[in-house]
């Protein structure tokens, strides 16, 4: 029995992969510290973990309205304009189970087969997995290490085609937590209505930002807001990953014809779900600030170790919570590239990381630091003294 060949050319999610494998040797009693997986080590706060069993002990288990309760609409309607002063009804939002989901509905709802979709590199690994599946042609912008991996307009114009369909946005970012600054989101915005591209804007970790500006890329102007759909969630900002609660909001139409498309796939993210991410929404910002000043000191801790070892070179992200080493200076024989390198400081220092290839930079690495201080501080003498070998 063969597969359809729309499945031949889609990669699996390598950052998955090397979760999945250092938690199977977890499993099998081996000490592995996972740098791997993009995953807050927070408990979800305790006012959603109420939310939710009250939604159970209440009753709310039933379908509900495809693209999501009108409470929750709602909800996210006014937490958007509250932090980003833009504003949209509840019939432009579209709740899904999970931001990953919500990428997927957007990509086939708007890219026809062979329309080019701009994607800046390095880039989150299931950006051109989505745009291969809906029948796009990833096109990537190299945002170097130079420029601290932030796009600029300048290299966003030397890439569009008559072809050129959509931008993806990812500010801060996924893998580098590069934060693309206002006067660069002006140029690009400049460049997005000039074109009439639509923009992606992938702001999950927006949150998650350390003493820089977020610059939310629909707030720039009403004209901007109408070329873009706007993607975020729960999972990253209240530790919701397992929850899977995401969200789209754009254009009615658009968001009419992912509601369509989900209609006939998922249905509706889960009814008790959908009643905790109200609860999330409403958590005051001093609660998330709690856990941002956290990561901050985590960012700190491993930016400063992994400059301290030979042959390392670590920017200082202003998002998210990922480091993207510079380990040229580590390949040798055995471990000339960032798999085998990966793959050697699995097997033998017990450390995951996810190597720079599965984000389309060879010579780096991606490493979590959602894990705790002591794990972080014996992950870097581990690798320390497993290059050494």
């Amino acid at each position: 029995m063969e597969v359809a060949n729309r499945m031949k050319q889609i990669a699996p999610s390598m950052t998955l992969a090397i979760d999945a494998k250092a938690k199977k040797l977890k499993e099998e009693g081996v000490d592995v510290l996972n740098f791997g997986a993009g995953e807050p080590d927070f408990n979800t706060p305790q006012p959603i973990c109420d939310a939710a069993k009250k939604a159970i002990d209440e009753g709310h288990h039933k379908y509900t309205p495809v693209p999501g309760t009108v409470e929750l609409r709602k909800a996210i309607a006014q937490y958007l304009e509250k932090e980003y002063k833009v504003k949209y009804e509840p019939t432009e939002i579209v709740a899904s189970c999970g931001a990953k989901h919500s990428l997927y509905n957007i990509f086939m709802a708007v890219i026809n087969p062979g329309d080019e979709v701009l994607i800046p590199s390095p880039y989150w690994v299931s950006y051109p997995e989505q745009v291969k599946l809906a029948g796009g042609v990833p096109v990537y912008i190299e945002c170097s290490e130079a420029n601290e991996f932030k796009l600029s307009p300048e290299a966003l114009k030397a890439k569009i085609t008559p072809k050129t369909k959509s931008l993806v946005l990812n500010s801060p970012s996924n893998p580098t937590g590069a934060v693309v600054g206002r006067k660069a989101m002006e140029g690009i915005a400049e460049l997005v209505l000039k074109h009439k591209l639509i923009v992606v804007s992938d702001e999950i970790y927006s949150k998650l930002i350390y003493g820089e500006e977020h610059v939310c890329f629909p707030s720039l102007s009403k004209e901007v807001a109408a070329q873009t759909i706007l993607v975020n969630g729960m999972s990253k900002t209240y530790a919701m990953t397992g929850w899977r609660l995401g969200y789209a909001a754009g254009p009615a139409n658009i968001m009419k014809a992912i509601g369509d498309l989900q209609g006939q796939s998922t249905s509706n993210p889960t009814a008790i779900v959908q009643k905790a991410g109200v609860a999330a929404l409403a958590l005051p910002d001093s609660e998330i600030q709690k856990m941002v000043a956290i990561f901050q000191k985590r960012r700190d801790l491993i930016v400063e170790g992994l400059n301290a070892i030979p042959g390392i070179k670590c920017l200082k992200p202003a998002g998210a919570f990922y480091v993207f080493p510079n380990v040229k200076g580590l390949f040798k024989p055995g471990r000339s590239n960032s798999m085998e390198l990966s793959d050697f400081l699995l097997d033998k220092g017990k450390v995951a990381i996810t190597p720079g290839i599965a984000f389309g930079a060879e010579g780096y690495l991606r490493m979590s630091y959602a894990t705790s201080e002591k794990a972080i501080t014996e992950g870097l003498k581990r690798i320390k003294e497993t290059i050494l070998l």
